[in-house]
């Protein structure tokens, strides 16, 4: 029988009534055998702000029943967030999920927890789910006895082009080996233990159309080779495109899901520090928010929206595909199906795929566009 696997970008719930947000997409989400999401942030009432990244505020603990409500059976958690309210905040999220019946992978009190993989049985297959950020910051990685999140390091290297000191350097990345093999041998020893095995990364380039930055590929293919069945992004706000490598699908920046906030607007914003952020934001990415969208204070385009949709077939082989997505103005996505937005939205992940050199060809097979 045919396994479905759902799986969306970032969540952050920051406002009350956190279950309207997902009613557009309820229906869809709970039709499938399991559904994946990131939660971004911490939700706690404890613990103070962290340094080393602009914090995002702590949400209510209990906008995650709205996480579970909606049909998410797993929660991604290695981010440059989740380490915002300390190791308060990751104990309250990640005891808040389990309670409501949502596994977590990615964040724990210690490096050993981080790296722990969920493991969820459903319809008769068992699938295991890891979790890491690529992006930092460094002062929210878990440590043996620190908590935090599991990540791969990520160094970066600057080098003039030409003879043009000060000039516009070309910009290398590229993954620390020995935490690319440490996340290889998680693989490794979860790969036995399932019948189908995801691995998320926080990854790539923010509010950034069609990017990658040079490490994403390569970190994303070392996780199949190390025997992955699917690879999702998320952290950038905003979608990337999809691949194919080795048969088994990569959606590089699944973009954002639920995500509304105000703590990314510059009216009404009464932190300094994140008002300073939503100021500057602009500038450096070239782009003004939709006014018409208070709770989506993001770049016009990640208004695109997706749901990773996979099918696994009972040898194991995965039939990669995506559902077609709009953000309302109200924050809630809208799925759309085979109707002429959603040819226009799959139309757009098309044309960021081919835009950064990433070969893969789109067919629809009903209300899901497959890509092989």
């Amino acid at each position: 029988m045919t396994f479905r696997l759902l799986a969306v970008g970032d969540l952050v719930l920051d406002e009350p009534d956190a279950d309207f947000f997902f009613d557009g997409a309820r229906e869809t989400l709970r039709s499938a055998d399991l559904a994946i999401g990131h939660v971004e942030v911490p939700h706690t009432t404890r613990g103070v702000e962290s340094v080393g990244d602009v914090p995002a505020p702590a949400s209510d603990p209990e906008n995650l029943k709205a996480v579970a409500r909606a049909g998410f059976g797993v929660a991604t958690l290695a981010g440059n967030h989740i380490h915002d309210r300390g190791a308060e905040g990751i104990a309250d999220t990640v005891e808040g999920l389990r309670a409501v019946g949502v596994a977590t992978t990615g964040a724990g009190l210690n490096l050993a927890q981080a790296r722990a993989p969920a493991i969820v049985e459903r319809a008769g297959r068992r699938v295991g789910v890891l979790s890491y950020n690529c992006v930092g910051p460094k002062e929210g990685w878990a440590g043996p006895g620190n908590a935090g999140c599991a990540y791969v390091k990520v160094i970066t290297h600057y080098e003039t082009e030409g003879a043009n000191p000060g000039g516009p350097p070309k910009v290398y990345t590229f993954a620390d080996p020995d935490t690319i093999e440490a996340m290889q041998a998680d693989i490794a020893e979860l790969r036995p233990q399932v019948d189908v095995l995801v691995v998320a990364f926080h990854k790539g380039l923010v509010h950034t159309p069609a990017k990658l930055a040079m490490y994403e590929k390569a970190v994303s293919r070392a996780a199949i080779d190390a025997g992955a069945d699917i690879v999702t992004g998320s952290h950038g706000h905003i979608l990337q495109g999809v691949e194919i490598y080795r048969g088994r699908p990569i959606f590089h920046g699944l973009g954002n899901f639920v995500v509304v906030t105000r703590a990314l607007s510059v009216e009404g914003n009464d932190s300094p520090a994140r008002r300073e952020w939503a100021i500057k934001r602009k500038a450096l990415f070239g782009f003004e928010p939709d006014p018409d969208y208070p709770l989506y204070p993001f770049h016009p385009e990640a208004k695109n929206v997706i749901i990773a949709d996979c099918r696994i077939g009972a040898d194991g082989g995965v039939s990669p595909g995506f559902i077609p997505c709009w953000m309302a103005p109200t924050g809630q996505p809208q799925v759309l199906g085979r109707s002429e937005q959603g040819q226009a939205v799959a139309e757009y992940v098309a044309k960021i795929s081919a835009a950064v050199g990433l070969k893969a060809e789109f067919a629809w097979d009903g209300d899901r566009v497959v890509f092989g």
